[in-house]
């Protein structure tokens, strides 16, 4: 398969980390294809990056395994390679046991998943079918997320990856070498 070329121009690794100092986006982020692509709209790629921080280190309330979980079902929905790709890499580093990230492709059914998991696989698959979390999936998130804190966090998690993916296939960005 040939490789299709980005929408937007990637910066350099050099443009992006002098862009990504500018703009007051970790130099952590910099290198990453989809923010050589983003840091052209330094503004837009600080705010992105900023709700990434969030809820990826910094007071983030939901379980890390839950939200993996989460952006992994995104990434299969979506056909996001990128994000599938960037994200097993992420939740392996968190210890997520390998069947447990290919069952989120056909969670209903998989044994090795929790109840929560299931919940918030069902929250996420309702938001994606129906561009919300039903009520009665609702009901079982709050019996498996205490606190209203998670279930805010479970909500912009599953658009924040949502919005990711689109943007990610919409500019074509590549996986990096």
């Amino acid at each position: 398969m040939a490789a299709v070329e980005p929408r937007v121009a990637l910066l350099s690794l050099e443009e992006a980390a002098a862009a990504a100092a500018a703009a007051g986006v970790s130099g952590q982020m910099a290198p990453l294809n989809v923010f050589r692509v983003l840091l052209r709209h330094p503004a837009v790629a600080q705010e992105l990056a900023s709700t990434l921080t969030t809820l990826l280190f910094q007071g983030n309330k939901l379980d890390a395994r839950l939200r993996e979980l989460i952006i992994m079902r995104i990434g299969w929905r979506t056909v996001s390679v990128y994000e599938w790709t960037q994200h097993w890499r992420v939740a392996r580093g968190l210890d997520i046991p390998e069947a447990d990230l290919v069952a989120t492709r056909d969670w209903q059914v998989a044994p090795s998943l929790s109840g929560a998991d299931k919940a918030v696989l069902q929250a996420t698959d309702d938001t994606l079918d129906d561009g919300m979390i039903s009520d009665a999936t609702w009901q079982d998130c709050c019996r498996h997320l205490p606190s209203e804190a998670e279930r805010i966090e479970l909500v912009i998690a599953i658009g924040n990856w949502t919005m990711f993916s689109q943007l990610l296939k919409s500019l074509r960005i590549p996986l990096e070498d």
